[in-house]
Parts: structure tokens; C-alpha cells; sequence
């Protein structure tokens, strides 16, 4: 029998958005169930649990709150995933940044399936809608991606939250949204089946490219309103690209060399200071040197990059000394079996993103002298 390719785009079914959203979570998980499981680090809580008690108390329903680790480690989602259980819980939060939320999204798998909801109080990554989790080890260095039946029920973003976080949450929410257009369109024309679970809709990589227009117009505009930690349409906009636009983009287009190369940078410890979006910023100057991109595209990464603040240089992100061999160490982890790297249209060795890594460092630094 012959196989046919099929075209597949997945999503959650509910999506809210928008200033004092954190204040509505109970009555939308009154929908879901009425025994939840809240995880969040103690100072995610230090600010949201006025609003998240008050919320599901009115709304008829039991909470139990858990206080997130900080990493999404087996063990971590080991311990909460009992605390769940042991609660009865039909519901599982995560509330903060991408590692609480995917965090929660594992609880919930493991659970069973429960009903899982992704609050992220920062529009620093796109985790919050999809249905997978990063899993890393206790030492932070990445160590596999785990795939879910299903996306997160909610997504409930407050843009209050947002706005009232670092500038740099949404700046790196930005460069982890940036590599979403220049991934979807290296893995659709290389008939790469996205991690939806098929090709690649017209929908889905018309959502990609939506994502990269939304960051060239309103990003700059966004950054400053973080600064001032004010909400406007601009700061709005930005975390709907972050979250919203990249996150449908990336798991039903695919993910390339950006995110490859970000997994193999988490093996050098000095980079462990360095955020998500931040490192995935350097991993789409390396995949973008590697395609052979054009002085202009190049130069409007570069510039965009450097108007709203995200790395471009090897020592932006602690690697200003770092030889060949701890460049082939990274090269290697991003072509490692089943690394997302191997998304792209040609081969791809730890040379080749050694030498993309070099050459992306000083194209980005001639840039600079000339742009100061």
C-alpha cells in the first residue's frame, strides 16, 4: 500500500491573553476540572498567590500548591508528579517561565493525562502552547525532548505579568520567536516532518512567517514598554509572537539548526547564565552562516538583534576565549542522533558548526565597528 504524506497542524484548544488574565484562572479551569495542582518557584508565587488563591477559590475549586525546583529534571517531575497523585488532582498548573511550564506538562503525561494548563507570567520562550517538554539534567545541560499526546488545555497569559517582569524575559522571548520563520522555512522545504507529527500546512508556515513580521515591527517598540513595564498594543503584540505565533510555528513547522545548536551549547557550563531565547539567538546566526544566507539577511538579524538587545557574539554569551576544541564540543552535541539540526536541507557536521560559529562571531563583531 502506498503511504501517503499527510499534512498535519496541532494547538490548544483555548488561548487567553491579555492585562489581569491570572485573575480569571479559576473560573477557566472550572471548565477543566475542580482539584488542581499549582507549581510555580517561590518568587513566582511571592507575587501571584493573591490572585491564583482568591481566583479558584471563587470558582469552587481545591488548590494545592507546589513550589517548582527552578529545572525540569526527571526527578523534579517525579516528586510533583506524586504530589499530584497523591492529591487527586484532575488539573495541573505551571505558572512562571518555560521549565515550570513543561515541567507541568510532563506531571500531567505522567498522570495520565490530566487536564494541564500553561500560565507563563514571562513571554521569555514558546513552551507555553506546545505539547512537548525540554528535560534537562541536574547540572542544567540539556538531555532529551519528551513528546505528549496532547497540547496544553489553557494557555492563560497576563500581560501585566509580563510587563512587570526584566526587560530581558521578553527581549529573549524575541530571539527564541526570531529563529521560528528562518527553522519553518529550512524544514518545509527540506519535506521535514514537523514535530506535529506530519508536513507542514499552508497555516502553520504562514503563522511562522506572521511571527518574524510581528518582531520587525513591534519589537523595538515592545522592549521599550518592558523597560518601562507598562503594557501597550506593541507589548502585547510581541508576547503574542513569543508565545502564541512561535509556538504553532515551530511544532508544526519544525525546528533546524537554531535550536540544535542551542542544545549543544548548553554542554559548556558557561553558558548556563545565558537564557533560552539568548542562546537560540547565537544557534540562528550559526544556521544562518551555514545556508549561505545573503549580506542583507544577514545584516537585518543583526541589526534587529542589536535594536532590542539579543546576543550576537560568541562573548556576549561567555564564550569570548573559547578554541576550536570547545566549538567541535558544541558542533558535536547539535549532531547528535536526533538532534533537530539534522532538520536541515544538507548534512550538517560538528565542523560545520564550528566554523559557522566562528564565522557568525565575526560577521556580527565587523557589524558592530560599522554600526556602532
Amino acid at each position: 500500500m502506498n503511504t501517503v504524506a499527510t499534512r498535519m497542524m496541532i494547538s490548544p484548544p483555548k488561548y487567553v491573553q491579555g492585562a489581569g488574565a491570572m485573575q480569571q484562572l479559576g473560573e477557566h479551569l472550572s471548565c477543566l476540572g475542580e482539584n488542581a495542582v499549582v507549581l510555580a518557584d517561590s518568587g513566582v508565587w511571592g507575587f501571584v498567590d493573591e490572585a491564583v488563591t482568591a481566583s479558584l477559590s471563587a470558582a469552587g475549586v481545591k488548590l494545592t500548591k507546589e513550589t517548582f525546583g527552578g529545572l525540569c529534571t526527571q526527578s523534579e517531575i517525579d516528586r510533583i508528579t506524586a504530589a499530584a497523585k497523591a492529591a487527586g488532582a484532575d488539573v495541573v498548573v505551571g505558572i512562571g517561565g518555560g521549565t515550570a511550564i513543561d515541567t507541568a506538562k510532563a506531571v500531567g503525561h505522567a498522570c495520565g493525562d490530566i487536564a494541564v494548563v500553561s500560565a507563563p507570567t514571562v513571554a521569555s520562550t514558546d513552551a507555553p502552547t506546545s505539547a512537548l517538554a525540554v528535560i534537562y539534567t541536574e547540572e542544567g545541560a540539556f538531555e532529551r525532548y519528551s513528546f505528549f499526546t496532547r497540547n496544553p488545555n489553557l494557555v492563560l497569559v497576563d500581560t501585566a505579568l509580563v510587563a512587570g517582569a526584566p526587560s530581558r524575559f521578553i527581549v529573549s522571548g524575541m530571539g527564541d520567536a526570531l529563529a521560528t520563520w528562518y527553522e519553518a522555512r529550512v524544514c518545509v522545504a527540506a519535506n521535514r516532518t514537523a514535530m506535529a507529527g506530519g508536513l507542514a500546512t499552508g497555516a502553520s508556515l504562514s503563522l511562522a512567517r506572521l511571527c518574524w513580521e510581528t518582531l520587525m515591527e513591534y519589537g523595538p517598540q515592545a522592549r521599550l514598554a518592558a523597560e518601562q513595564h507598562v503594557v501597550t498594543p506593541a507589548l502585547e503584540k510581541i508576547t503574542e509572537a513569543n508565545t502564541l505565533l512561535s509556538g504553532l510555528g515551530f511544532e508544526s513547522c519544525g525546528l533546524a539548526a537554531a535550536h540544535g545548536i542551542h542544545n549543544g551549547l548548553t554542554v559548556s557550563h558557561r553558558v548556563h547564565g545565558m537564557m533560552h531565547g539568548e542562546k537560540v539567538n547565537i544557534g540562528t546566526l550559526a544556521q544562518l552562516v551555514m545556508e549561505g544566507s545573503s549580506t542583507d539577511e544577514l545584516e537585518t538579524y543583526l541589526r534587529f538583534s542589536r535594536e532590542v538587545g539579543l546576543p550576537t557574539t560568541l562573548a556576549e554569551i561567555g564564550l569570548a576565549d573559547a578554541d576550536r576544541e570547545e566549538l567541535l564540543a558544541i558542533g558535536r552535541a547539535s549532531t547528535a542522533d536526533g538532534e533537530t539540526t539534522h532538520n536541515m536541507p544538507f548534512p550538517v557536521t560538528a565542523d560545520m558548526v564550528a566554523d559557522a560559529l566562528i564565522a557568525g562571531d565575526a560577521y556580527a563583531r565587523a557589524f558592530a565597528k560599522k554600526h556602532p
